[in-house]
Order: structure tokens, then sequence, then C-alpha cells
């Protein structure tokens, strides 16, 4: 069986995503659709280029996904639809895949656009398809591994999520290469951390509680609470687990100037000094985006997911650690692998049927043993440490 799929935003991610599809996703053919034609046709040529034995067909066109009728023409047609444009279309794109009759999965990042995609579980199932936000790196595998962790236990009581995308070395005024879209990363930064504590949901200022944690040869690093980064597990387990936690990692001193750039308005979208309008945050943008990119430096990604319960009288700690690195043979980041070839395996899923109708937070919807089982399949490996 083969099945054809949309990937939304031909960028870093949306090529990851259709590679790994390509290879591991029984594709047929993905539409790689794309604001600019040209990155579209480019995302294709590469493809073809990496695949030279790929039966899987990529089509190219431009889509603006602010546009829904565009969105929908782009979607039709095909099994599953994968977004890799900014969170803040993601809603109205659950919307439109359900109108197209093509199951959706995004990358997520933001839990209150989450929560008005998961509002649309009436209609997807009356559609007959599934509707899966967040499946990216944190949100996503790091609720999958929490997920596989609560099913495997008799009774989970603990889980705590530590993720960080990093340079391979500390580098650079804030130790750190931006290794996403900036506005994501803000998103992040900002706000509050929603988590369970005794049970209870509760909210949790950003850039707070720092932690230190020993990675071995990369020394210690500090980890510090964000937002999104839970999703909906929280209120999935609200009651059953005592407590579900997410820190960004980060190598020392980082969070110590992060606040500080928070702390004098760095990050505000506006600010009115003197008479004059300034826009901090734009400035900001373009100073990561030029000074924090260090090409010649690879990156790599850290997951640690730990689960604490009991099975029968006995308590057992399940550690799934995860560390990917850049991939010269391919070219892809350790983030964008990361990132794609977890969200691809739910899409594969999504395609075969094996995630219900509806819209429902992947801890609830996608399989977590069997997604545990094929994660392999997809390049991500999982060190699974019981103790």
């Amino acid at each position: 069986m083969t099945f054809s799929y949309t990937v939304l935003g031909a960028g870093r991610q949306g090529v990851a995503l259709a590679y790994d599809l390509a290879k591991n996703g029984e594709a047929e053919r993905i539409v790689l659709a794309d604001s600019d034609e040209g990155v579209a046709v480019a995302a294709a040529k590469r493809l073809k280029k990496l695949l030279p034995k790929t039966r899987c067909a990529f089509d190219a066109r431009r889509c603006d996904v602010a546009k829904t009728a565009d969105a929908r023409a782009a979607m039709r047609g095909s099994r599953v639809t994968l977004s890799a444009v900014p969170y803040k279309f993601n809603a109205a794109l659950a919307a439109a895949a359900i109108e197209a009759k093509s199951s959706f999965l995004d990358l997520g990042g933001n839990t209150n656009v989450v929560r008005a995609e998961l509002a649309l579980h009436a209609k997807a199932k009356k559609a007959g398809v599934s509707i899966v936000p967040d499946c990216g790196l944190a949100p996503g595998l790091g609720n999958h591994l929490a997920a596989h962790g609560v099913a495997v236990l008799e009774r989970a009581e603990h889980v705590h999520v530590r993720c960080g995308g990093l340079p391979a070395k500390p580098i650079g005024p804030l130790a750190y290469k931006l290794v996403f879209n900036f506005e994501g990363l803000a998103n992040e930064y900002s706000g509050l951390g929603e988590f369970l504590r005794e049970k209870k949901r509760v909210d949790v200022p950003t850039l707070g509680e720092i932690e230190e944690l020993d990675f071995g040869d990369l020394g210690v690093l500090e980890a510090a609470v964000t937002s999104g980064g839970t999703s909906t597990c929280p209120e999935t387990w609200k009651g059953k687990l005592t407590t579900y936690d997410y820190k960004t990692l980060r190598y020392p001193g980082h969070w110590a100037m992060i606040r500080m750039l928070f702390g004098i308005g760095a990050f505000e979208h506006e600010l009115r000094h003197g008479g004059r309008t300034f826009e901090p945050r734009a400035t900001l943008r373009a100073l990561f985006e030029t000074h924090l990119d260090f090409p010649k430096m690879r990156d790599i990604v850290l997951l640690r997911t730990t689960v604490i319960g009991k099975r029968g009288k006995k308590a057992v700690k399940l550690q799934y650690d995860v560390f990917e690195r850049h991939d010269a043979k391919t070219g892809f980041t350790a983030m964008e692998r990361g990132t794609a070839f977890p969200a691809a395996l739910v899409a594969h899923l999504q395609a075969r049927g094996l995630v219900a109708p509806g819209a429902k937070p992947l801890e609830v919807s996608v399989p977590a043993l069997q997604y545990f089982e094929e994660l392999p399949a997809h390049d991500i490996r999982v060190v699974l440490r019981e103790s």
C-alpha cells in the first residue's frame, strides 16, 4: 500500500519531513507546498538527489497558507497533510484539512493553538480524518516517550522531560546557535509553563527554576522552564500522575543572559521612548539571525524523558535518552532530524489508519507501544535505561 502526503512549508523541516516520508512512509506522491514556489522546486530537486532510487513523485507548488482556498487545494487528494509552517496558522489549516478530507498533523509549539485544533474533534470524526497537533521534538517526541513510560508501568507517578537544541560546543555571547525559527524560540521563552504538581495543573513562569544536569562529555547543562513543551499532557494525566514537567537545556550562562534581555524589554514588540516608537523584538530577531547563525558549527539535540512509578510494589525509573547529531551524508541538522522524523512516523501511522478519526492529543491518539517500536526505522535511536 502506498500513500499521498502534502507537506506545507518546504523549508528545513518540510524537506526533512518529505525525505522521511519518501524513505519510510510508503509515499507514492508528496506535494511540497510553499509560499515561495522557488523554495518548493529547490526542495523537490534536493529530495530527488538524496533519494535517486525512490518511486515517490515530488510535486512542487506555490501555496499561501494564509488563504484557506490555497491550503485546501494543496491538501486535496492527500491521505495526510503535515504542517511545517509557523504555529499561528495551524488551527485554520486543521479546519481546512477536514474540509479536504485529509488527516493532519503539525510541529506545534503553542498550547492555545493546540486547544483550538482539538475543538474540531466532532468535525474531524464526522469527516473520517485524524488531527494530531504538537508532533515535533518537544512538544512531540518527548511526550511520546512519556506516553510509552506511562503505558508500560503499572502505576506511573512522575514524568520529567528535558530537551535542548544546541551547538556542538558553546559559542558566541549566548553560548547558543539559532537552530530554528526565532519567533518559535521567543514563544518558548515567553509566558508560562503548564505543569502537573501534586496531581494539579499549575502555571509556572518561564526562564526560572534553573537546575543543573550532568551530560558526561558535554559537561553540566542548565535547564529552565519554558512554555509549550508539556502540551496537553498535564490536562490528560491530571489526577493520574503526580508530576509532569518540562525544561529546556542550555549551556551554562545562557539563561542569565536571556533573563537580562527580557528584563530590559528586548523581547517587546513595541516601545515608546522620546516621542518615538521602536520595535525591540524585530531588532533582536535581526541580531539573532545575523550573529547566532554560526554556519560552520554543527548542532546537537539532547532529549531526556524520565518516567518514575511502580511495577507491582517495586519502584521503577525509566530513562529515555535521545542524542541526535548533524548528518553529514544527507545534510540534515540534528534539529531537523529530531523534529521531522518523529512527526513523519505519526503521519505514517495516520495514513495506515492506526490513529482513530477525530482531533485528539498525541498521548491519547497515537498508539504508544507501536510508535516506540517503529522509531528506529525512522532513524531515531532511543536508549532506554531501567533502574
